[in-house]
């Protein structure tokens, strides 16, 4: 059995299609499927349903999933902590965000914590060279997975869980965020599409976005049930914000995104804040122990006298 099948098997789990999958592991179809079927003789049962569309996990595929996820991080960081003890890795710090928190809170957050890092007497709380990577939720959750990297920061509801809320994981709250219901206004400055009416077309999130499965985790929290017709999908938040801002729609967007278009009244409220999804920005990372400036930069992110820093 090689690593290779275990990861053909969770691109394959991930995207329910052998040419995506064969695409997104640079392989031509009919190489990825002799590995897919290779790592099926191996466990000595079919672990997809080849005859839905998408390709689905067969009741044995779905219980293999959690050990092949668990098996490839583990590797992965063994490898890492290998190349940490023989002193090839460097202290790079390695981080996974949502695209909508990459481009608000994640530029300021590191600049605050460089700044308190600096003043500090310890050198191992420097930060050294940052390495980001910006995807949707679902693909930051995998790079975690996979432990390609050391944190992972996201929008997180406690209605909406992720597949890293697990004993194998650590979080700690970093910041706080609303998604507010917003569209672009009339010329009287009144909403375009109010809740108070409806149906309303609806600008939402794709499956893989984690501020999709909190809206939609939440919706029954609101104050009535909504008519709601979705008329665009993205899992980028600023997608969302541009066809909202052209009239499309309404969509829920954090409004560390959209402040300064609702202060310039390029957008406006859909709805009052009864409407509004309170929601925090948390800091994920693996349980095990991890390098010793992964570790410094941590207990500097996750200290309860640095902003909001609390960790569950």
């Amino acid at each position: 059995m090689e690593l290779n099948w275990l990861e053909d098997f969770l691109a394959l789990a991930e995207c329910g299609n052998f040419s995506r999958a064969a695409e997104g592991r640079h392989l031509t179809q009919p190489a990825f499927s002799r590995r897919i079927r290779a790592l099926e003789d191996w466990v000595g049962t079919p672990l997809f349903d080849r005859t839905t569309q998408p390709v689905g996990l067969t009741e044995a595929g779905r219980r293999f999933r959690p050990f092949a996820d668990e098996t490839v991080r583990r590797l992965l960081q063994g490898r890492d902590e290998a190349r940490l003890a023989g002193e090839v890795a460097a202290s790079s710090l390695r981080f996974a965000a949502t695209h909508a928190l990459s481009l608000t809170f994640f530029p300021a957050w590191l600049r605050a914590l460089e700044g308190r890092a600096h003043v500090q007497a310890d050198s191992a709380a420097r930060l050294g060279a940052i390495h980001l990577v910006s995807d949707s939720m679902q693909a930051c959750e995998q790079v975690m997975l996979q432990g390609q990297a050391q944190f992972l920061l996201c929008h997180h509801h406690a209605a909406a869980p992720s597949r890293l809320d697990t004993a194998a994981f650590r979080s700690a709250r970093v910041g706080e965020d609303v998604l507010v219901p917003v569209t672009a206004p009339r010329a009287d400055g009144q909403p375009l599409h109010s809740l108070a009416a409806g149906p309303l077309p609806h600008l939402a999130y794709s499956p893989e976005s984690g501020m999709g499965r909190i809206v939609r985790a939440a919706q029954g929290a609101f104050p009535v049930p909504l008519r709601l017709e979705t008329v665009f999908t993205s899992h980028l938040a600023a997608v969302l914000r541009t066809l909202a801002r052209d009239g499309r729609g309404v969509a829920w967007l954090p409004e560390s995104l959209i402040a300064d278009d609702l202060s310039r009244g390029l957008l406006v409220r859909a709805g009052d804040g009864a409407w509004d999804i309170a929601v925090e920005v948390r800091l994920f990372r693996p349980r095990a122990r991890q390098s010793p400036a992964a570790e410094a930069f941590w207990a500097l992110a996750s200290a309860p006298d640095h902003g909001r820093g609390v960790e569950e």
